[in-house]
């Protein structure tokens, strides 16, 4: 089952619409790099990695849909389609990187006029496979900080609706249930948009992972408790330093984590780590719809009062000192992380 792919039949863009889970499963198809950005922006399709390739799709959708264009009008056109596609969620940075990987190709002048948009197809189709093979290695040295038995609090939504295939955080939950350890979830609903309780419960459900769904403001007890032995989320965003910008309710949980001595797991790809960004206070965090918080209902009572304001940011920024470990594709890092992350990143000569 992947999130999101490419169908060659039509040319055109198929996601699973995570708006309808996990009431129905059903696909939405794009026909062009606007219609993948309204996807976006509407959270049909989310999570940090699966963002990476929607936006190097909808660049090889307007390359398609572009055919009386060639050599600088294509690529004046691919530039404007960046900007609409990178502005519909302007906080997640895999976004941007897999946008701008298509427009570096684009803008390669040793490449033939006539085979930019072949290429630009191939290599949109190679980052899928690549983000397959990248978070099965995530799940595999993430489940190795995993032991039997553990009790686990996962924020958000980081299984394979969050990528092409298995995702991040939950990937390693995933794979060290099938590898036989006995695992169980406590799965923060993740408000205001319930990623936790619509999509990783569902995800849950369909891998066999025993869970649990609890609200956000519970985590506390059942860390303060004793009942946890990990808490594991993605991110959205990592900075230099290790700060890490996530879902809106990550910075708190952290927290109560460290609070408690529970051990505090993020888990994600490199093409999330952002060596331009010296921290976290320096990520513009996306405000969202207040409709979104105000539209709640409860036992089909509007539970906000007509005429409330509402603030929605997006995410937060967990500091770099929360964090006991990182897991990207080339193993676990440790702190310092303004030390050891540049080391793992593609850009440090290490091999792939």
């Amino acid at each position: 089952m992947r999130t999101i792919e490419w169908v060659h039949e039509s040319n055109r863009v198929r996601m699973i619409d995570q708006r309808k889970l996990p009431g129905s499963f059903e696909y939405l198809y794009a026909d062009s790099a606007e219609e993948v950005a309204q996807a976006i922006r509407s959270m049909a399709i989310r999570g940090a990695p699966a963002l990476g390739i929607a936006g190097a799709f909808g660049m090889a959708l307007h390359a398609l849909n572009c055919s009386q264009c060639a050599g600088a009008d294509l690529r004046a056109n691919l530039k404007d389609a960046a900007g609409t596609i990178i502005a519909s969620r302007p906080t997640a940075v895999n976004l941007a990187w897999g946008v701008n990987r298509i427009r570096k190709l684009a803008d390669d002048r040793s490449l033939p006029d006539a085979l930019i948009t072949e290429r630009i197809l191939q290599e949109a189709l190679e980052m899928a496979e690549e983000d397959v093979r990248t978070n099965l290695l995530l799940a595999q040295h993430g489940a190795s900080l995993i032991d039997d038995g553990d009790t686990i609090i996962h924020h958000c939504n980081t299984g394979g609706l969050a990528a092409v295939e298995w995702g991040t955080a939950l990937g390693a939950i995933r794979y060290a249930h099938e590898h036989g350890k006995k695992v169980h979830v406590l799965v923060d609903e993740t408000r205001p948009r319930l990623q936790g309780s619509r999509l990783t419960a569902w995800e849950c459900g369909q891998y066999g992972i025993p869970y649990t769904i609890i609200t956000d403001n519970a985590a506390g007890y059942f860390l303060e408790t004793g009942q946890v032995q990990k808490v594991f989320f993605g991110a959205d965003r990592v900075a230099a330093n290790g700060d890490v910008v996530n879902k809106i309710g990550t910075y708190m949980l952290s927290l109560a984590a460290h609070a408690n001595h529970v051990q505090v797991v993020c888990v994600f790809p490199l093409s999330t780590l952002d060596l331009n960004t010296p921290t976290g206070a320096e990520v513009c965090i996306e405000e969202r719809d207040p409709s979104e918080v105000l539209s709640i209902s409860l036992q089909g009572e509007q539970a906000t009062p007509a005429g409330a304001a509402a603030s929605n940011p997006a995410f937060d920024i967990t500091p770099h000192d929360l964090i006991s470990a990182m897991v990207t594709e080339r193993g676990i890092i440790t702190p310092p992380y303004d030390k050891n992350l540049p080391r793992c990143s593609y850009n440090s000569g290490l091999d792939n």
